[in-house]
């Protein structure tokens, strides 16, 4: 290697450890953050009005999109039992609880459009009808409880 390679590599590597060190400390402070503060949708998602509200057509799409998408996580029945969930701080929700079921539909909506780690944002991945579709989905799932 030539000199001015090895003066120009030592020049940069402290400034990039430390910045490396900032967003790794950044993304361990994020995790730890979002694994100890309560999930809680914004007072505004509250107003949002579920537009599929009573529409039960929906649920045979809906529960496709869940098993292929949610379940994985939460569970085929919504209890946040799934395949994956062993590994996940903080655990997937148990969508059949009252915690979850007591919830509005449009924070459900927000919260399933927003993500938050390591549950990902599905606004890109779902249209809002779909979405809407889903948060429809997970209400019949209190009914599934008493298993």
């Amino acid at each position: 290697m030539k000199k001015n390679n090895r003066k120009w590599i030592a020049s940069i590597s402290k400034p990039l450890l430390f910045v490396t060190g900032l967003v790794l400390t950044g993304l361990i402070f994020q995790k730890s953050f979002a694994q100890t503060t309560p999930w809680v949708a914004p007072k505004d998602a509250d107003n949002v009005k579920n537009p599929l509200a009573g529409n039960t057509a929906v649920l045979a799409e809906a529960k496709t999109l869940y098993v292929a998408n949610c379940g994985p996580c939460h569970g085929d029945k919504g209890k946040g039992d799934g395949a994956a969930s062993q590994g996940l701080n903080p655990r997937p929700a148990d969508h059949t609880s009252e915690k979850v079921q007591s919830q509005t539909d449009g924070a459900i909506f927000w919260k399933l459009s927003e993500g938050r780690a390591p549950m990902p944002a599905y606004k890109k991945v779902f249209n809002d009808q779909q979405r809407w579709e889903l948060v429809n989905y997970i209400r019949t799932l209190s009914k599934s409880k008493k298993k």
